[in-house]
């Protein structure tokens, strides 16, 4: 799937999708112009819908991707930017005309009415000699709506449901059933393609969503509704019946040799071969500020975690190389002797929240290794520092099996059954880190999320992780611990506050929309 040539099906499957027969329902001749009744007779057509719905997974340059990067800095010292909406949602400046909450909406509501569209084609469609396709289609386009669904989940509380496509403008959803309608439809369409999705897939369908993918988005649903026993023999299941297992080395989930396979049980797909225009959201965002530009550096280097976040590391971590940036050819001094000079991390590198905090100093002595260090803590598992950017290659991560561990400790600790140590011991080992034991609920409890934080860094799923386990002026509020201590060691003009926990519904759904009322906490 990875190197499916997807330009011209993005374009193509659009046009299908959003044409409706409202538009021409007075009309008495019929049209000749594409439409889904005129185009989808086959199971292979079907499949250039699929693809479609998987493409949002990595759109535009406000896309579901780098959104998602934004919202993770309304955490604070945990992911740090100076472009404006870093830097904003970092400052926790966030207001329902918000254009990164507007972006990420639109993508997930696109990407759903798309998948609607699919899922009922594919009920209705008559090509007998392809049913397993069009059933194994509808498995995956059925994962990909609970998928969006999840993703709304995390960020916004009551998100309208639709599970029909839109055919006229009057056909509005509603958000009245709140999350606990959006939560029913993700068990709902999950346990549906699970039935659906085989276990695995070989040569160009690789990459596709499989039974382990739609199980995993189940068991995380239930944690967000804590249903502890339920979570519990979900992550058992992927556990004990996948033959998923963990990689020896930590860096092979983010890397080009391993995309598809093993632990990586869901990615998207992103190739600047395939699509040009995928580089703007990838490596470009994340390479260095300095790094050179005439080995690929943009200028950009918008997103990147603390000097403190990193050095709360064990230097024992085998994660560090496969998280971080340890080293890079800085171009701060331009070429000596015919070479950029190398810059090396270091906790003793002057290091603020500006542009250029963190960086080499520019009067540092190129000769001298002890000054040519730098204190930004830049992400190795998007950069792609071997190549320019318009050329990136490296897929989106979105679950692998740390994920489904880490939610088997967190279900056995909540629920008071099964061993709550075997699940996060095992990411640890791998990070060749100490055992954990003897701990009562509580402590495991900070322990499951501290390892969440070191082991996800950079992966989209800690803001939705601390919202989920805070709550704002409660007993347990780890998203308010975070932005205290971030303000105070940073000196920044912020304090926690109820908005902090949960995005707006944006204003052009609410203007657009009567249907639909702004969540609670910003009304």
């Amino acid at each position: 799937m990875k190197n499916i040539q997807l330009h011209h099906v993005r374009i193509f499957t659009l046009v299908m999708l959003l044409l409706t027969g409202a538009g021409c329902s007075d009309l008495k001749e019929k049209p000749d112009f594409i439409n889904p009744e005129t185009f989808y007779k086959t199971a292979n057509e079907l499949k250039l819908g699929v693809n479609a719905v998987y493409d949002d997974l990595n759109s535009g340059g406000f896309g579901f991707f780098y959104d998602r990067y934004v919202f993770e800095c309304l955490i604070g010292g945990y992911q740090v930017g100076w472009e404006k909406g870093p830097l904003q949602f970092n400052l926790g400046n966030v207001n329902p005309a918000d254009e990164y909450i507007e972006a990420y909406w639109g993508i997930c509501y696109r990407s759903i009415n798309r998948a609607n569209a699919i899922i009922e084609t594919a009920e209705a469609m008559k090509d007998p000699n392809n049913q397993a396709l069009i059933d194994r289609l509808k498995g995956e386009t059925l994962f990909l709506r609970a998928f969006y669904y999840y993703g709304l989940l995390s960020y916004f509380d009551d998100a309208p449901l639709s599970v029909k496509s839109t055919q006229n403008i009057t056909e509005l959803p509603t958000n009245s059933g709140g999350n606990r309608a959006i939560i029913d439809q993700i068990y709902a369409d999950t346990k549906a393609a699970a039935e659906l999705l085989p276990a695995s897939y070989t040569g160009a369908d690789l990459g596709r969503a499989t039974k382990w993918a739609a199980k995993s988005v189940l068991m995380k649903a239930q944690l967000w509704d804590e249903k502890w026993a339920d979570a519990k023999a979900t992550a058992e299941d992927i556990i004990n019946n996948s033959g998923i297992t963990l990689y020896a080395d930590f860096a092979f989930n983010f890397d080009l040799a391993h995309e598809n396979q093993g632990e990586r049980i869901f990615e998207a797909q992103v190739s600047a071969t395939a699509s040009p225009n995928e580089y703007s959201q990838h490596s470009a965002h994340f390479n260095p500020e300095d790094f050179p530009s005439e080995l690929g550096g943009s200028g950009w280097s918008w997103i990147s975690t603390t000097q403190e976040f990193r050095s709360a590391y064990d230097p024992k971590d085998k994660r560090i190389a496969g998280t971080f940036i340890e080293s890079y050819p800085t171009g701060r001094f331009g070429k000596i002797n015919g070479v950029y000079p190398t810059v090396t991390w270091s906790p003793k590198a002057d290091y603020n929240l500006s542009r250029f905090g963190g960086v080499v100093k520019s009067d540092a002595n190129p000769k001298d290794p002890a000054q040519m260090i730098f204190g930004k803590a830049w992400s190795n598992k998007i950069a792609e520092l071997d190549r320019r950017n318009s050329a990136t290659e490296k897929n989106t991560i979105y679950i692998r099996l740390s994920d489904i561990l880490l939610g088997h400790s967190e279900a056995c600790n909540e629920s008071g059954q099964g061993n709550a140590f075997t699940s996060i011991n095992k990411v640890r080992e791998r990070a060749g880190l100490a055992a954990l034991k003897g701990l009562t609920q509580a402590t495991l409890r900070d322990a499951i999320i501290q390892e969440r934080m070191q082991e996800f860094v950079f992966e989209q799923v800690m803001y939705p992780e601390l919202r989920r386990k805070s709550k704002f002026g409660g007993p347990i509020d780890y998203l308010s611990k975070e932005i205290k201590h971030f303000a105070q060691k940073y000196n920044v003009d912020r304090v926690p506050k109820a908005k902090d926990y949960v995005l707006p519904l944006p204003v052009k759904e609410l203007l657009g929309n009567p249907n639909v009322k702004q969540n609670a906490t910003w009304q």
